[in-house]
């Protein structure tokens, strides 16, 4: 196993690649060349990378009959680090979320999803102030895959423990499927905690924690509670919660508590308060410049990182990291699917895997050579060099190369 001081003294590094099914050899194509071109216009030959080729999805059933061989994912673990293009999950059926086996395999607790508007990028919402990070807890929740078909034998067995040892209310034991949603203080802990690290060292504004805790008590409510806790008790010196809010106006009143939040943000501390997931939707379309940071549960995480990325364009412009911040292994991936449909046509939109790789960079403290990238993609919008997914009726899209030259030339 490749520890991430280790990654950090090496000037030469070997990267596994998964480059996906789809568009997903087009894109990673793309990615290569820029970042190899990024890294020697920054660094010249004191800095390279080497990507390896591993297989997983449909490249890997066809090639050696599985989806996932052990394989990758021992030489993902082994390197620390690894790039992924979009892989194939059928639905309700088939074999599981190669994705999500990965995240659960080498324990990435966070998905860390980026989200801003691009210039000249069109986007559906009347205001461009969306610029959020968000923080996804990634191995608990219904992706745990515990879950049980309608009318098997499983489903009924469990649905009749429920309600003669728990007296549950459940439709149906025949009819019933059934699905259990595991949520742990320790791994509730450490997305907040990672979320709030982020917030202090980058000096952002504010963090959220987005939660369904009005339904779902003892699950969400709990992640709601704990991430609270974190805050104050580990970050006392950085952050002021709404919790700490609510608490002083029961004992002081609201002015005196007014008088703690204000004095608060003068000293630049990070506001950490809560909002509902459903309220917290309408926010993000209406309200955008109220978040900032969000620390969300598994699957309210996958509803924002979607729904958040189509406010500012949809997810070709969306990179995505999967990160553990105690090993400091990560997988860094294009966030959209294989799109099938444009396959082999040149058409494909290779930004959310050219920002993934970004993120990688800055994983590895490779900072300049980012920078690089994301001013080049940058200048290709201002320039309104735009994918067919992106531009707008009145300007011809950018095939796949011609917007990875654009690329390049500005580099």
């Amino acid at each position: 196993m490749t520890k991430i001081s280790e990654l950090l003294r090496q000037n030469h590094i070997d990267i596994p690649f998964i480059k996906g099914d789809g568009i997903g050899p087009e894109i990673s194509a793309a990615t290569e060349d820029i970042l190899n071109a990024a890294i020697k216009k920054v660094y010249g030959d004191t800095r390279s990378l080497s990507f390896i080729d591993v297989l997983a999805g449909e490249a890997a059933f066809k090639s050696v009959g599985e989806w996932l061989p052990k394989e990758t994912v021992e030489l993902i673990r082994e390197k620390g680090v690894a790039l992924k293009g979009p892989l194939t999950t059928p639905v309700g059926k088939g074999a599981r979320s190669i994705n999500v086996r990965l995240r659960k395999e080498l324990d990435l607790y966070a998905c860390i999803r980026p989200v801003k508007h691009f210039p000249n990028v069109p986007f559906p919402v009347k205001r461009d102030v969306l610029n959020i990070v968000i923080f996804r807890e990634n191995t608990e929740d219904v992706y745990r895959g515990i879950e049980y078909k309608a009318g098997s034998e499983e489903a009924m067995k469990l649905a009749r423990f429920l309600k003669n040892e728990f007296g549950a209310d459940l439709p149906s034991e025949n009819t019933t499927a059934i699905g259990i949603k595991p949520m742990s203080i320790e791994g509730s802990k450490r997305i907040a905690r990672a979320a709030i690290r982020h917030a202090v060292q980058l000096k952002r504004k504010k963090v959220s924690l987005i939660h369904k805790g009005n339904i779902m008590k003892f699950t969400e409510g709990m992640f709601r509670d704990v991430g609270y806790d974190v805050a104050e008790e580990e970050f006392s010196d950085s952050v002021y919660t709404m919790r700490q809010y609510q608490n002083t106006v029961s004992t002081q009143g609201t002015e005196a508590a007014n008088k703690k939040f204000e004095a608060a943000q003068w000293a630049g501390k990070v506001i950490v308060d809560d909002v509902i997931a459903d309220a917290g939707l309408m926010h993000m379309t209406m309200n955008p410049e109220r978040f900032d940071v969000l620390v969300l549960s598994n699957l309210n995480g996958d509803y924002y990182s979607d729904s958040s990325a189509g406010v500012v364009g949809g997810l070709g412009v969306a990179p995505g990291a999967n990160v553990n911040f105690e090993t400091n292994h990560g997988l860094f991936e294009a966030t959209h699917g294989t799109a099938p449909d444009i396959a082999g046509k040149d058409m494909a939109n290779p930004t959310s895997l050219l920002l993934s790789a970004c993120m990688l960079l800055d994983h590895l403290k490779w900072t300049e050579a980012a920078e690089a990238i994301r001013t080049a993609i940058n200048g290709c919008f201002e320039a309104k060099i735009l994918t067919a997914d992106l531009a707008p009726k009145d300007i011809k899209p950018a095939s796949c190369s011609a917007f990875s030259q654009a690329v390049l030339a500005r580099l």
